[in-house]
């Protein structure tokens, strides 16, 4: 069951939908394409620091994952989810 939906409709963008399970990406629509991911993602991380930490924590910014069209084509996909806006990063063909 996916859990969650989020769309992209900054208008200086691509078009953008992701749909996640249990917190991590499972399919998506690019420009129109719509993706399964057929891999694991990995987490995009960073370090947030503060005064109260002895350590930085870190915290998932984004996610990179294979994903593949109905038709067999496959691309690796970066998307930073700052703030439950999806942002594409970069595409791999």
């Amino acid at each position: 069951m996916f859990e969650r939906w989020h769309e992209n409709r900054k208008p200086e963008t691509t078009t953008l939908s992701v749909w996640s399970a249990n917190g991590v990406p499972a399919r998506m629509v690019w420009n129109g394409v719509r993706y399964r991911v057929t891999d694991t993602p990995t987490r995009l991380e960073e370090e947030v620091y503060h005064p109260a930490l002895t350590h930085p924590a870190r915290r998932t910014r984004g996610w990179r994952f294979q994903a593949t069209t109905a038709g067999g084509v496959s691309r690796m996909f970066e998307l930073d989810d700052t703030d439950g806006i999806w942002t594409l990063l970069r595409v791999y063909d």
